[in-house]
């Protein structure tokens, strides 16, 4: 093996503990398993209807603070991953989607969700994000076909 080969052996290793290094890196956060059923009552028990719409699920006896609410679940063209849902939950304005409506966001551009993080226990979080990721599903990514030009 020449120096070459050893150089680029190690800046590839190097490059693929460098983004699980450092005191920010998500490496060893698990949650334990929660359950389906109780993740449903929290999201009764929370009022997420009032700004959530979600396939299957209606509570009439819920205000809504939207004039259209934001959907949860659905088909995706990307997997939603476990720590996608409970960033959503703990920190909504880290990622808001480009197709947001206006009515979502404050003039600043920061999510309009309540902050749940001093009202809702860890177990009531994974309760809720075991209860709404199976509502996620992947949709393949359909490639535009082109005709042969000519």
């Amino acid at each position: 093996m020449n120096k070459y080969s050893i150089l680029l052996i190690a800046s590839g290793f190097m490059s693929l503990t460098a983004c699980d290094s450092g005191p920010d890196s998500p490496r060893g956060f698990s949650l334990p398993q929660g359950s389906l059923n109780n993740g449903q009552q929290v999201f009764i028990k929370h009022q997420c209807l009032a700004c959530h719409a979600l396939e299957g699920v209606r509570d009439k006896a819920i205000v809504l603070q939207l004039e259209e609410a934001v959907q949860l679940g659905g088909e995706k063209t990307k997997v939603t991953t476990y720590a996608e849902l409970v960033t959503s939950i703990i920190n909504p304005s880290h990622k808001i989607a480009r197709n947001y409506k206006l009515n979502t966001v404050d003039e600043s551009g920061m999510s309009k969700m309540r902050n749940y993080n001093d009202v809702m226990t860890v177990t009531e979080l994974v309760d809720l994000v075991t209860y709404l990721q199976p509502h996620y599903k992947v949709k393949p990514y359909e490639y535009t076909p082109y005709g042969r030009y000519y």
